[in-house]
């Protein structure tokens, strides 16, 4: 597993704990830093796109809530949701050197490992339309 895909996980596995036990993401990225829970400390590109899905949360929760064709967000699972929202960050707001495809297909796989069946498909089609539209979202 590669640096940026661990990186994802970690970032996923932050979002759904916060969201989980009603915290902000941040104030448990910032404890996990502080007192790390694993043996690997919380790296650079992990605080980065927690910290990136907290600074434009109403707009990729917007955008995922436009474009997930009648799937309402509260009926998503709450992975799908935490996976979601790293996505569209990178793929809209994150760095120049991260290529769609691979922000897709990252998310795509974390589906299909902590996801139900469904939920691979269902996030590679948001996504895919997202990265379409990504311009109109900044």
């Amino acid at each position: 597993m590669g640096a940026r895909t661990k990186s994802r996980k970690r970032a996923l596995d932050i979002l759904f704990e916060s969201e989980q036990r009603g915290i902000n993401a941040v104030t448990l990225l910032e404890e996990r830093v502080a007192v790390p829970v694993t043996q690997a400390p919380v790296n650079d590109y992990t605080q980065t796109l927690v910290r990136g899905v907290v600074d434009h949360w109403g707009v990729i929760n917007e955008a995922i809530a436009t474009y997930s064709r009648d799937w309402p967000m509260d009926r998503m699972p709450a992975v799908d949701r935490a996976l979601l929202r790293v996505a569209v960050w990178e793929l809209v707001f994150g760095p120049e050197d991260v290529p769609e495809s691979a922000a897709i297909a990252e998310a795509v796989g974390l589906a299909r490992e902590l996801s139900t069946d469904e939920s691979p498909r269902f996030v590679n089609g948001l996504l895919g339309r997202i990265a379409e539209v990504k311009t109109t979202l900044v």
